[in-house]
């Protein structure tokens, strides 16, 4: 249900909106700056509360404002010709808003569930063996990965042989399905795990008193003074709760934040974080943008779904590799070859963007389009005959590759064909890159999952996904400062030099860790942790 929404709210703004992509940049927008800002907050309220808790609320959250959403939008596809006219069209603005701020409510209460299923109840499940960990791990993503492809077709194929209010009222029917059922699994889960009713959290608080007490009568005061002493703090506490308690109050989300990104700051893991983060900086995955691109250069709708097929397949083949590179090598080194696989095979979508038939110029200035539209006053693009209008709808195929010519057009002035090898290196480089990018991203994920200690998962996770969304939204400002196709090969380029930035990152932090064992290839049971090592920071090398 989750993936069905997140595939067809975009799709559904651009319906209202008159095939315009404005409200779905909106939404992309405050989805990451929310993220950005509450990734934080929302870990560490996952970290407070219990686990049953935590998810059953994020859960029935999510799917409640989906459905939610569900019924605006019929409504508004339904009234949408009244909704004009009342109030000279505010009352339709007013649903505009209220779709995307449900929307984007769901998107958090989605990342609070991930967060503690995913980072928290995952590793609790598994226990003390890390190869279960992984072979979990790696499980949860070929159905992620699955389910990719799966939703996004059973709702492509409703609207389009239905409608779009159609889409909406199957969304929400099956999310309040799927709640019943996923709420009822939760609690089976719960049930038979019973050390998820325990959080470490509690615990250390009272070893932390403990130690207190022990330090305090390691000084031996005299009685009577330490009975003063007691009784003075005793009667001091309340006041001070009084006195503090509404502005500490309105200081504690912005504490959260801050000590949330100092506690990410301060982890082990940080520079392998950091590394998975750069990953998000760029242009070369399955998204609008490369969509677009490939439109531009011929390629059609059913070749894209193909690619994208392939693309998830070999994100499959990267679960695969991930749970038996580990079981040779180790998690840390993982991680590293992944890297180097994904960054090789990166290597070709650089090599693209000087191949016949990439359409990158340099002396095009990649702001001449900004500029044209913000200093001169050049009015947006329109649509000026049938003609154009379906050769637009169609994705632009006809004209772009030379296969199609319009029937009055001249043959001597017709455009000559595309050669597609530029497009075709730079295809194939994304898909194959699929396989180590997600076995680097599951080495990440479970680095971060041994590594941080119980009572900070949740808001070091937040953190995590808050540095997600900042490199993903600095890619989409990155494409909106040079939207013309003849600069997309410079942000290939750019896209390969953050890729490579991230895995030396990761490189350092794996030096760190292994040291002078790093390039010493041996299964992870051949050494066993030392027994000194803090809990929490046992990571397999």
């Amino acid at each position: 249900g989750d993936r069905m929404w997140h595939f067809a709210v975009s799709v559904f703004l651009v319906e209202l909106y008159g095939n315009s992509l404005l409200l779905t940049a909106v939404y992309g927008l405050v989805v990451a700056g929310s993220v950005l800002l509450l990734g934080a907050l929302i870990g560490d309220w996952v970290d407070k509360n219990s686990r049953l808790k935590v998810a059953q609320t994020s859960l029935v959250v999510q799917n409640s404002s989906v459905i939610l959403c569900g019924v605006i939008l019929m409504i508004i596809f339904l009234f949408k010709t009244q909704l004009l006219t009342l109030y000279h069209g505010w009352l339709l603005t007013l649903c505009y808003i209220l779709v995307i701020t449900i929307a984007n409510i769901a998107n958090l209460a989605s990342t609070a569930t991930a967060i503690t299923i995913q980072r928290d109840w995952i590793v609790v499940v598994a226990g003390e063996d890390r190869s279960k960990l992984a072979d979990m791990n790696a499980t949860i993503r070929r159905i992620d990965q699955l389910t990719n492809i799966l939703a996004p077709m059973a709702v492509g194929q409703i609207m389009t042989f239905g409608s779009p209010m159609i889409g909406c009222g199957f969304i929400s029917g099956w999310n309040l399905m799927s709640m019943c059922v996923e709420y009822l699994l939760l609690w089976k889960v719960y049930q038979k795990t019973p050390t998820l009713a325990h959080k470490s959290a509690k615990v250390e608080a009272s070893e932390l008193k403990q130690l207190n007490v022990k330090k305090e009568s390691d000084m031996k005061p005299a009685e009577g003074v330490q009975l003063i002493i007691d009784k003075d703090v005793a009667g001091l506490e309340p006041q001070q709760e009084k006195e503090v308690g509404c502005a500490a109050r309105i200081a504690e989300p912005f504490i959260t934040f801050r000590d949330g990104w100092v506690a990410y700051y301060n982890q082990p893991v940080f520079l392998a974080g950091m590394g998975l983060a750069f990953l998000y900086m760029t242009v070369l995955g399955f998204d609008c943008i490369t969509t677009g691109y490939a439109y531009t250069q011929g390629l059609s709708g059913s070749v894209l779904s193909l690619l994208m097929g392939a693309s998830a397949v070999t994100g499959i083949m990267g679960t695969v590799a991930f749970t038996w590179l580990r079981r040779k090598c180790g998690l840390i080194r993982t991680g590293l070859i992944s890297g180097v696989a994904q960054f090789a095979c990166l290597i070709l979508c650089a090599i693209s963007v000087f191949m016949p038939g990439s359409p990158m110029d340099l002396t095009v200035s990649p702001f001449a389009d900004i500029s044209a539209r913000l200093f001169e006053n050049e009015p947006l693009p329109t649509i000026a005959s049938p003609e154009s209008e379906m050769i637009f709808a169609t994705g632009m195929p006809s004209l772009l590759n030379g296969s199609i010519a319009p029937a009055n057009s001249d043959p001597e002035m017709s455009p000559e064909p595309v050669p597609l090898i530029s497009v075709s290196l730079l295809f194939a480089g994304v898909i194959a890159a699929r396989v180590g990018l997600w076995s680097f991203d599951l080495t990440v994920t479970q680095l971060l999952q041994e590594n941080v200690i119980e009572s900070e998962r949740g808001i070091i996770n937040g953190v995590q996904n808050s540095m997600n969304y900042l490199l993903d939204l600095l890619h989409f400002i990155m494409v909106i400062l040079a939207p013309n196709p003849e600069a997309f090969g410079l942000l290939v380029l750019i896209s390969v030099s953050f890729v490579a930035m991230g895995h030396i990152m990761y490189f350092r932090f794996a030096q760190k860790s292994l040291g002078k064992q790093l390039f010493v290839c041996h299964t992870p049971d051949s050494k066993a942790a030392p027994d000194s090592s803090p809990p929490g920071n046992t990571s397999t090398v």
